[in-house]
């Protein structure tokens, strides 16, 4: 199985306005708790799967069955290790094949999910084209970048190309010399500064110079990515790391 044989039967759907067979096929199989058209960016996922020329596209971009619902098939790769944030960092290395979802407010949080389609071809510098079902009442080509970027899943294809090198480490600023922790909240330049390089790298928080709970639950999420002490406060390694730290692949 490769993800080229999944993009041809996404391709065959470009153009596709509503209501359509789709969503027609969807419910036949599985029914439908929506009344006239039912949203189907999902649903057109699971069917360019199910009827793509390689049968086993289907166990890999579906691994759990049919999903209409973008939060639990995202939930599916979680589960399975598959599941890339979608930090800026993270969308370089976005694969063609690769199942993106969206998450209009701007979070990275599963549960928030909104939208999903596939990535056709990854851009460079946080951006995607992406195929989706569902856009504007019709199946269409997007590009869209990290910013409203949840998250993506990587479906197990064989021959898959290699992800892309991760962009050249910056060099960090001197440690400001304070761990920046909560509670009580801490306020300063260190802080904004901080906050800035995380809003750069594609992390989605406010730029206010005040290190609370938000920007807290945002460290420990980097911290896990990037393999260090998980505990929610920017000491000298996490300071370096949010400048310098190599992608994670």
């Amino acid at each position: 199985m490769t993800a080229q044989t999944m993009l041809a039967s996404m391709r065959t759907l470009l153009g596709l306005g509503e209501p359509n067979y789709v969503q027609r096929w969807y419910q036949a199989r599985n029914g439908s708790d929506y009344a006239g058209n039912p949203p189907w960016c999902d649903e057109s996922i699971t069917w360019a799967a199910a009827h793509s020329q390689d049968a086993s596209d289907y166990k890999a971009v579906c691994p759990k069955g049919d999903r209409a619902y973008t939060v639990y098939h995202a939930q599916d790769y979680q589960r399975l290790g598959e599941w890339h944030i979608g930090t800026a960092d993270q969308v370089h290395q976005a694969l063609p094949g690769d199942i993106v979802f969206f998450d209009w407010s701007g979070s990275n949080d599963i549960d928030s999910i909104d939208h999903v389609g596939i990535c056709e071809v990854n851009l460079g510098g946080g951006l995607l084209q992406t195929i989706e079902g569902n856009t504007s009442d019709a199946c269409k080509r997007r590009v869209r970048d990290a910013s409203v970027i949840a998250g993506f899943g990587r479906p197990p294809y064989s021959n898959s190309p290699t992800p892309p090198p991760p962009s050249k480490p910056g060099t960090a600023p001197p440690w400001p010399g304070r761990y920046l922790t909560q509670p009580p909240i801490m306020a300063g330049v260190d802080v904004r500064t901080w906050q800035q390089q995380m809003r750069a790298r594609g992390w989605h928080l406010a730029v206010d110079g005040a290190y609370g709970a938000a920007s807290a639950a945002i460290c420990r999420s980097f911290q896990q990515e990037k393999h260090l002490v998980v505990d929610g406060v920017v000491g000298p390694a996490t300071w370096k790391a949010t400048w310098a730290a190599p992608v994670t692949p």
